[in-house]
């Protein structure tokens, strides 16, 4: 049998092909689409498409806006590409790289990817030292309350920032990132964020990304900064940004 058999129609599966077919029609829509619109691009019944979306939202594939009146993809296929040897790539490429910066600074230090509505901590370093500050493995970090998720933010697309839109269920939080959006772009436009801990008083939390060819965010490296007491070797918090900026701009991908 030839490969043509096997790659054209002859094995043809329609609800798989409309499965696919509204996941590619949700890529190209950054504000998302109605479901009636999804209907009119597709040409096919309002009654097929129903089911196909319920599932796919039921699968975590696509999610709705808070009023429900509008449909996302959401970041699962992006988590399940993470799940590939790029992902751990950048883990095995970035762990000596932190564990360098945790024992060079005496600061620890984390790096988180984004998921949905989320951040995930996928690597972690701590110093060499009696006392220390982490964030565990496998963490979920909150976008809208974390250094990392606000770094995350700053930096994504248009279209990836849609997504995330899509994936928030309140509106308190939609109202939230809105009034965020100055800040957001202040970030953007210094390349790194500094500022207090949303979790612990007395950290700072230093946050610079890890960027793709068009300059969003894969993942984002922070550092909860700890003061320490006079006298005690230690680096400044401007000497922990510049080092997490060469560890940063180390992993990105030009």
């Amino acid at each position: 049998m030839s490969d043509v058999d096997v790659t054209g129609d002859r094995y043809r599966a329609p609800a798989l092909d409309k499965g696919l077919d509204i996941l590619e029609l949700l890529s190209e829509q950054p504000s998302g689409l109605t479901r009636a619109e999804i209907v009119k691009a597709m040409g096919r019944s309002p009654s097929e498409i129903y089911r196909m979306l319920e599932r796919l939202v039921a699968r975590d594939y696509v999610v709705r806006s808070s009023g429900g009146d509008r449909y996302f993809l959401s970041m699962k296929l992006f988590v399940l590409a993470n799940r590939h040897p790029p992902l751990r790539r950048l883990v095995a490429q970035a762990t000596p790289k932190l564990d360098i910066f945790a024992r060079d600074s005496r600061q620890s230090c984390h790096m988180a990817v984004p998921e949905r509505a989320a951040a995930v901590v996928v690597a972690q370093a701590s110093p060499m030292d009696s006392w220390e500050f982490r964030v565990r493995v496998g963490a979920r970090l909150d976008l809208l309350e974390t250094g990392s998720g606000h770094a995350l933010l700053a930096f994504q697309s248009p279209e990836r920032r849609a997504e995330t839109l899509g994936a928030l269920s309140s509106a308190a939080d939609l109202a939230r990132l809105d009034r965020m959006s100055a800040e957001l772009d202040e970030v953007r436009a210094l390349g790194y964020r500094i500022g207090d801990s949303g979790q612990l008083l007395g950290v700072r939390d230093i946050s610079v990304p890890v960027l793709d060819p068009n300059g969003d965010a894969i993942a984002v490296i922070t550092c909860p900064y700890l003061g320490r007491p006079a006298g005690e070797a230690c680096d400044s918090i401007e000497d922990a940004l510049a080092r997490l900026q060469g560890v940063a701009h180390e992993l990105s991908l030009s």
